[in-house]
């Protein structure tokens, strides 16, 4: 499994980034392989981050590379202040099954007492 961060500066949004975002958001679901995502905020710092957890990394390849995706990242100095991705292979997920997570599902780790 992998997932792939994107932490970014807010700027000022537009009708166009919204259309796009959605966009983005829908082929990111559909694709074979998506196990889903999470967001935080630092409003003291200014930062949003999104984690977006996948099978592969060519599922998260097929996302790259698809024209909306392309879109923004052509446009994106128009809407954030700033951003930074890290792409990292999960080696463990697990957790004691209290909150809902994108990966409890995907690993199939019993939830108690993992290294």
């Amino acid at each position: 499994m992998y997932s792939a961060t994107f932490t970014f500066a807010k700027g000022e949004y537009d009708d166009e980034f919204h259309h796009l975002d959605k966009v983005i958001a829908d082929v990111a679901k559909g694709i074979p392989g998506y196990l889903g995502e999470e967001a935080w905020e630092n409003p003291t710092a200014g930062l949003i981050s999104t984690v977006y957890y996948w099978e592969t990394l060519e599922a998260l390849q097929q996302l790259v590379e698809h024209p909306a995706h392309i879109a923004a990242k052509r446009k994106q100095a128009q809407w954030i202040n700033g951003y930074h991705i890290v792409v990292a292979q999960v080696i463990r997920s697990y957790g004691d099954g209290g909150i809902g997570h994108p990966l409890a599902a995907a690993t199939g780790t019993p939830p108690s007492h993992q290294p």
